[in-house]
């Protein structure tokens, strides 16, 4: 592979971390260096050799961070301590992370791939010495944990490289029948953030109440439509929050003499009344009754209280919910609203046929 195009791909990984736009996590770039013992593949015929590694990430999301890195080590031949024999490359590491809240360190799994250059001497059987310098991909697969010391984070990290070095020559210059070699990597090593650390998110300052969320009075009418904001319980309000002005008059619910059926007016006033009973659902009325003053007091009262039914039974038939009404209730004749006989004692018809009547009391005070 190319070196320049592997090069490229490398920061172009790493821009797709400069794109991430979650911001509930630590998204700072960071350094690393690692050290650690590079375990040859015994194909080879190298000794084990220690290795080192220094790199630039970033965490993409919460869990997924991205590193590139350069590593470099120098095994020498088994056989021959003379020959040089050196590794070297480069590598795109992607690493997930098993996070638990409360916990400073924690797992994670890692996949790599890279370019690896090998650099080795060897000498031909006529003792001629040649130098290989050969370029190959690289795997990588493994796992760590790391942990959280405050200001750095350390790692620790055990991974498999598989080599794919198909030219690779023994001592003597012998092509191996190996096309690739798996080196086992152990190390440690540190993460350093750049920058300073995230702020934590600042909660928002809570909403002052809005006035429509509002009823200082009670009256059911939110603050910004009331416009009578001091309405006192009990007061029939309308939809600007002011009391309303509700009279249900009655005066023409008459009836006639020793009578306690409803007249056809009367049944039209009291239809009106019904409209105003559903007008304003929280109006409460008593019904009473009244009579002339012909007839005796006990008489009077149960002729009272049949015209009072007569009223009641109507309304709750039409609708209205007889928890709203008081009653019936019969007075007699005990309160006349206009005169049963003239000044000089002669009968007065007029003032009689005012007096046999039914009234709807409003009790909202």
């Amino acid at each position: 592979m190319n070196k320049k195009l592997l090069c490229a791909a490398l920061l172009g990984g790493l821009g797709v971390a400069q794109a991430a736009s979650a911001q509930d996590f630590d998204n700072r770039w960071y350094l690393t260096g690692d050290i650690g013992y590079n375990y040859q593949d015994n194909t080879r015929d190298t000794e084990n050799a220690m290795f080192g590694a220094v790199g630039v990430g970033r965490f993409v999301t919460k869990d997924w961070s991205l590193d590139g890195q350069v590593n470099w080590q120098n095994p020498r031949q088994n056989r021959d301590h003379t020959n040089r024999w050196a590794q070297y490359g480069v590598s795109l590491d992607l690493r997930r992370h098993f996070l638990a809240d409360g916990r400073n360190w924690n797992p994670y799994i890692l996949m790599g791939l890279g370019y690896q250059r090998a650099d080795e001497e060897f000498e031909t059987p006529t003792n001629v010495q040649l130098h290989r310098k050969s370029g190959h991909l690289a795997g990588k697969v493994g796992l760590g944990l790391q942990g959280d010391l405050g200001r750095v984070s350390l790692r620790t990290e055990l991974a498999v490289r598989f080599d794919m070095d198909g030219n690779a020559v023994d001592l003597n210059g012998n092509r191996f029948s190996n096309s690739y070699f798996n080196d086992v990597l152990a190390s440690v090593g540190v993460v350093v953030p750049l920058g300073a650390a995230p702020a934590a998110p600042v909660a928002p300052a809570p909403a002052a109440p809005s006035c429509a969320d509002m009823d200082s009075d009670g009256d059911g009418v939110n603050d910004c439509n009331d416009k009578c904001p001091n309405s006192q319980p009990g007061q029939t309000i309308g939809p600007d929050g002011c009391p309303v002005p509700v009279s249900i008059d009655l005066k023409g619910v008459n009836f006639d003499f020793d009578k306690s059926t409803l007249r056809p007016d009367a049944v039209e006033i009291l239809n009106q009344a019904v409209e105003i009973l559903k007008r304003y659902p929280d109006l409460k009325v008593e019904v009473a009754g009244h009579t002339d003053s012909i007839g005796t007091d006990a008489y009077n009262q149960k002729l009272s209280e049949r015209r009072a039914k007569a009223v009641y039974d109507y309304l709750t038939s039409n609708g209205v919910d007889a928890s709203r009404l008081i009653g019936p209730n019969g007075y007699g004749k005990s309160r006349p609203i206009a005169p049963n006989t003239n000044p000089d004692g002669s009968d007065n018809p007029e003032g009689r046929a005012q007096n046999r009547r039914t009234e709807l009391n409003v009790q909202n005070k």
